[in-house]
């Protein structure tokens, strides 16, 4: 009889390799993912054969100390990536997820031995990222993806500093997010594709599929992608005998709830492609099928990502090239977003009868799947999502020089910034923090703040000195969204939500009681209007009036003797003139 991993292989749309070119995955019986030298090794020793179509290089700094690849995969590498449209396919974020990374293998050789597919090297330009979380493939285990079906050993999701990666990609705390961002500008991929494996329900499908979210892409791409991309792949999956689902995120705590569309946030890997106008993907095997199908299964979603790309590329360019233009032309930024249960769609969902039955641990009704009870129902489908709000740009925002991290990150991103020669002076707007929210608990290193209020001053005269640097919304480009979203405080993945400015938080002068008694006093005497809110305030509010520290400090924070700095946020609107 013959093993699920050959005849896996023979169904395969491409010859069987010689043995030679055979990947660990498939010299073995199917349960074994390569190492990272060995995937390494790979790669060179397909360098070496194929140096015209295949270039490998060292691309940047990981937290480990080992650096990330770099693959470029064309029929003509020294062509400009503007010419054709580029795919970027990133493999082993999760390296617990290795999926990707064996059948990222074994279609890059395929690419280059198997003549039926040479149109795609010649029709767009292919860049592979063998392994983005190096740190935790080499953290190799056989015992941390509890719920996953093989295969045998595997990496560790968390990086080298303990980090998701898939958090990482607009505060880019790790040196892998930094090369990532760099490779990313690079290229600036017209469709960019991460792999990764599910967890969650139990159902009949092998691959899902996340794409980036139509809403928050320009109405061009957005389009583009419901009407013509996502229907080309599912299609071609289907011919491929691998159905597809969108990703199974419940409503409830089984599927036949309601599938709720993944909320890609900057954060994650298809939300920070979208702010740059690229298309980009997560399929999601799942986690209990057995591991030669998941590798098959993306193999075949690569490859049919390729296919459609290259047949679909008139449009796809197009497309990008519309969106390009409205993002120039945009003049309100959405902060935020919430998804619309007004709109639903349905479609056939192949699952699994669920039901309750007592746990042997606790002995109370669990949930679990019955594999024999296979069915195909309708489910509905939410996929929109409204803005929460929409904010207009200033003509430029002004960084002081002291947030260098900050200006860092812009500038990796592509944000093109100024630096003031000579001091500055004009209108803008400063924000005041006016409330928000923090997570009680660490989130990938940072307490995220939520719910933020803000008071918006204007100022007829704000100064910046030399060496401040300007950012002009006109100047940006692509990163014109981006750094939109990087700077409003109110946007959910915002350099204030994840802490980067939380020393302005922090009050730096007080004051004492006894010594500010007569100096309140003094204010009050010489601002009546002032002396009046205090007497109001006191009526409307008993605990306020019996309070005498909290009155004193009312008077403080209203005085000239109260820090201008505290709560202030210090990236300005900039409304003056911009030469």
């Amino acid at each position: 009889m013959l093993s699920l991993l050959t005849a896996l292989l023979m169904t395969a749309t491409t010859p069987a390799p010689a043995p030679e070119w055979r990947t660990p995955f498939e010299a073995s019986t199917g349960n074994t993912t390569a190492t990272y030298a060995e995937c390494l090794a790979y790669y060179q020793k397909l360098a070496a054969a194929y140096p015209a179509q295949l270039s490998l290089r060292e691309a940047g700094p990981t937290d480990c100390g080992q650096p990330i690849h770099e693959v470029v995969l064309t029929a003509n590498p020294a062509a400009s990536p503007a010419r054709r449209p580029v795919v970027f396919i990133q493999n082993g974020i999760h390296p617990g997820e290795p999926e990707g990374i064996d059948a990222s293998m074994m279609l890059a050789r395929d690419l280059l031995q198997d003549k039926k597919l040479r149109p795609l090297l010649e029709g767009l330009t292919i860049v592979l990222v063998p392994v983005y979380n190096v740190d935790g493939m080499l953290n190799r285990n056989a015992t941390t993806r509890a719920n996953q079906n093989g295969p045998a050993e595997y990496g560790f999701r968390g990086n080298a500093r303990h980090l998701d990666l898939n958090r990482d990609y607009v505060k880019q705390d790790s040196r892998n997010a930094r090369t990532f961002a760099a490779l990313f500008q690079k290229w600036r991929p017209e469709v960019f594709v991460e792999t990764h494996t599910s967890n969650g329900a139990d159902y009949q499908y092998t691959m899902t599929l996340i794409p980036t979210q139509h809403n928050k892409l320009a109405p061009a791409l957005g389009g583009y992608l419901q009407q013509e991309l996502l229907p080309a792949l599912y299609q071609g999956m289907e011919k491929k005998k691998w159905p597809m689902t969108p990703y199974v995120n419940p409503i409830g705590e089984t599927p036949e709830t309601g599938i709720v569309a993944f909320p890609d946030l900057g954060r994650y890997s298809t939300g920070y492609a979208a702010l740059f106008n690229s298309i980009g993907f997560m399929p999601e095997t799942h986690m209990l099928k057995a591991y030669p199908p998941r590798v098959r299964s993306t193999y075949d979603f690569l490859l049919t990502v390729l296919e459609t790309v290259r047949r679909q590329a008139p449009q796809l360019l197009a497309a990008r090239s519309a969106a390009d233009q409205q993002l120039q032309q945009q003049s309100a930024f959405p902060l935020g977003w919430q998804l619309d249960e007004s709109q639903v769609e349905t479609f056939q969902f192949k699952g699994y009868e669920a039901g309750y039955k007592p746990s042997e641990v606790s002995g109370l009704p669990r949930l679990y799947y019955d594999r024999s009870k296979p069915f195909t129902r309708p489910v509905k489908y939410f996929n929109t999502y409204r803005p929460v709000m929409a904010l207009k740009p200033p003509l430029a925002y002004l960084i002081p020089q002291a947030w260098g991290e900050v200006i860092e990150n812009l500038q990796r991103n592509g944000v093109k910034l100024r630096r003031l020669d000579k001091g500055l002076t004009g209108p803008a707007e400063t924000y005041y923090i006016e409330d928000f929210k923090t997570s009680p608990r660490p989130f990938e290193g940072h307490y995220l703040h939520s719910a933020i209020q803000l008071e918006t001053r204007s100022q007829k005269q704000e100064t910046a000195p030399a060496g401040d640097y300007l950012a002009v919304l006109g100047e940006q480009g692509p990163a014109r969204r981006y750094l939109v979203e990087a700077l409003e405080p109110q946007s959910p993945d915002s350099f204030f939500a994840w802490g980067f400015f939380d020393s302005i938080l922090q009050q730096k002068e007080h004051f004492s009681d006894y010594v500010f008694e007569d100096l309140a006093a003094e204010v009050l005497r010489q601002q009546p209007v002032l002396r009046q809110q205090l007497e109001e305030k006191q009526k409307a509010d008993p605990a306020f009036a019996k309070d005498a520290e909290a009155q004193l400090n009312w008077v403080y924070r209203r005085s000239p003797y109260y820090e201008s700095g505290h709560n202030r946020y210090p990236v300005l609107r900039w409304q003056g003139a911009v030469e």
